[in-house]
């Protein structure tokens, strides 16, 4: 059958597989493209744009969704500044470009809830949360998955740069090919169920190439700057947000030395502290440097101690998830986005909620209950889990 693809201006200029077959594929769509739907989630930025681009050059129904998820002024305590005015008004721009439908689905509540609320009540739980991963587990990969879903689409395309990868067992979750890129370990709870609908046609993409497909695209947000912070905290400035949901997380308290019991100081309130940070202690007149090795929300204690303190040698993880077999291979672990994967034995059963545990190869630093464990087969993630506590390692 002979479909006829909508051809952005100059786009087949760019030397990139980007013909209506070549941008096609990059979705890995189950029949000729012209019969297909495909539903992007437009965030506003440039690479959900793109995406938006490509779908639209395989010649495919395309129809972009953004989900307004939270009131950018309620957040920051700035009047008149709603989240997702700007990032709306370029999703709805690129649509218009493109010529696809775009809508707007109002999630602040859910979001609220969902997200932000359960960011504020980790901090003050002495924990150290992972937002964006709740986020990508509920109004992203559930709710509006579904949305697409009942929208009759063949598949939900994000701007992700992770890379799905096709293997005689179904769909499998791999690490981008550019790792600067890279954001497999916020993903790492996607079910087996949802990889099979999901497509990530950037995974495969340099950012630079990102920019020259909007740049030639005529795409409105093609130099626009990439998000640094979490969404809702966009001046990095975390323990404003959790004062203003949860004011007694500035109550202060006291910084005890961990070993010898020593009081060295008061802090200005747990939200302001995470383990494994060194700066804004203000203990000076140490012999050595301190860094907080545990925070007990009941107590208020901020607890501080020698780097060696830090060290763990293994970690218990909840709510697990698993995509795909495990292979019978070594496993890495990365407990933290931007930490290196290292080696770890899995001890316990991974997948549909389960307790496990993880032991290091060697001692690993700065691993914080609240935080999440990704567990990947060399460049394939199998899954992971959140951080319930950890055990320290011994001499």
């Amino acid at each position: 059958m002979q479909c006829n693809a909508r051809v952005m201006p100059q786009l087949d200029k760019l030397p990139l597989p980007l013909t209506a077959n070549g941008a096609a594929a990059l979705f890995d769509l189950p029949r000729a493209a012209c019969e297909c739907r495909i539903v992007v989630a437009m965030s506003g930025g440039v690479d959900s744009s793109v995406v938006a681009a490509l779908a639209a050059q395989s010649g495919a129904e395309v129809i972009g969704i953004t989900l307004q998820l939270y009131d950018y002024g309620a957040a920051t305590g700035r009047k008149g500044a709603c989240c997702a005015g700007d990032d709306i008004a370029d999703a709805r721009a690129v649509a218009d470009r493109l010529g696809i439908a775009h809508y707007v689905k109002d999630h602040e509540s859910a979001f609220r809830e969902d997200v932000v609320e359960q960011f504020a009540d980790s901090y003050m739980a002495g924990r150290t949360p992972v937002p964006c991963i709740s986020c990508n587990m509920g109004p992203k990969f559930t709710d509006l998955l579904a949305m697409a879903q009942e929208l009759g689409a063949d598949c939900l395309a994000t701007g992700h740069y992770v890379r799905r990868v096709m293997d005689a067992a179904g769909p499998e979750l791999h690490r981008a090919s550019d790792p600067a890129r890279d954001q497999s370990y916020f993903l790492f709870a996607t079910t087996e169920e949802q990889l099979g609908f999901l497509r990530f046609p950037l995974g495969g993409l340099p950012k630079d190439d990102t920019r020259a497909l909007a740049q030639a695209a005529g795409l409105r947000n093609a130099a626009k700057p990439d998000s640094q912070d979490i969404c809702f905290v966009p001046d990095g400035d975390y323990a404003k947000i959790v004062k203003l949901l949860r004011p007694e997380g500035g109550e202060p308290g006291a910084i005890v030395h961990a070993h010898s019991g020593e009081v060295l100081g008061e802090h200005r309130g747990i939200i302001h502290y995470t383990v494994g940070q060194r700066r804004g202690l203000e203990i000076g007149g140490q012999a050595e440097p301190l860094y907080v090795v545990g925070i007990d929300a009941q107590t208020r204690e901020v607890r501080v101690g020698p780097r060696a303190m830090l060290a763990v040698e293994s970690a218990r993880l909840r709510a697990t998830n698993r995509i795909g077999p495990l292979p019978d291979v070594q496993l890495t672990a990365k407990v933290r986005s931007l930490a290196k994967p290292v080696p770890v034995t899995l001890a316990g059963p991974l997948g549909e909620g389960a307790e496990t545990e993880i032991v290091f190869a060697d001692p690993e630093f700065g691993v914080s209950p609240g935080q999440a464990a990704v567990l990947y087969a060399g460049e394939r993630v199998v899954g992971g889990g959140w951080i319930e506590e950890t055990r320290a390692a011994t001499d």
